[in-house]
């Protein structure tokens, strides 16, 4: 089974669509989709690995517009969409606290946060929820997403072979790992409210 979905994976990887979907997991995950633009992105890049890097570049600027959009649900659709996202990540009864944390550390929490498994529609929800100063947010936002996609197409790019080969053996395996960092950032997420 898992044979076959590598296969479809990496030939869904090479066609023209591939750019354009990758971006649009990359902007829908920034805002409201639950995965993560990595599904995308490393099948592509071990498929053609010299596109490692414009692939980053894409995931990178979809992923900060799709903040942006998440922003915009914080800061003008709080009251509809933007309270049920934050109550299901349990934050709802800690705005206080959390405005006070933003104050202070809002700038770290974007940094580190767009880093880690924890869901980034989450900081970007938060961040207009705050009304954290919207051009630092930007800014922020191209950092750390930046950081993360092109460390990753660093690594297929140097690595493209190793990944290849593995992915090839143990995808399977690769595809129940990253279901399980995508879950362990909503658990994470969740139990910091």
């Amino acid at each position: 089974m898992f044979e076959k979905l590598y296969k479809w994976t990496i030939s869904l990887a090479e066609s023209r669509h591939a750019t354009w979907a990758l971006a649009g997991v990359a902007f829908a995950e920034s805002s409201f989709f639950p995965l993560p633009p990595d599904l995308i992105l490393l099948p592509m890049a071990v498929a053609q690995p010299k596109k490692a890097w414009l692939y980053a570049a894409v995931c990178t600027v979809a992923s900060v517009l799709g903040g942006a959009v998440g922003y915009a649900i914080g800061s003008l659709l709080f009251d509809t969409i933007g309270h049920w996202i934050i109550h299901v990540y349990g934050y709802a009864s800690k705005i206080d606290a959390l405005r006070a944390f933003y104050a202070q550390w809002g700038w770290a929490f974007i940094l580190v946060k767009g880093l880690t498994p924890i869901p980034y529609k989450l900081v970007t929800i938060v961040s207009g929820l705050l009304n954290y100063n919207f051009a630092l947010f930007m800014l922020l936002s191209l950092i750390t997403r930046g950081a993360r996609f092109f460390i990753l197409a660093a690594a297929l790019n140097r690595f493209g072979d190793f990944f290849r080969h593995a992915l090839e053996k143990h995808f399977g395996t690769f595809v129940i790992g990253l279901l399980a960092i995508v879950v362990l950032g909503f658990y994470l997420a969740a139990k910091m409210a």
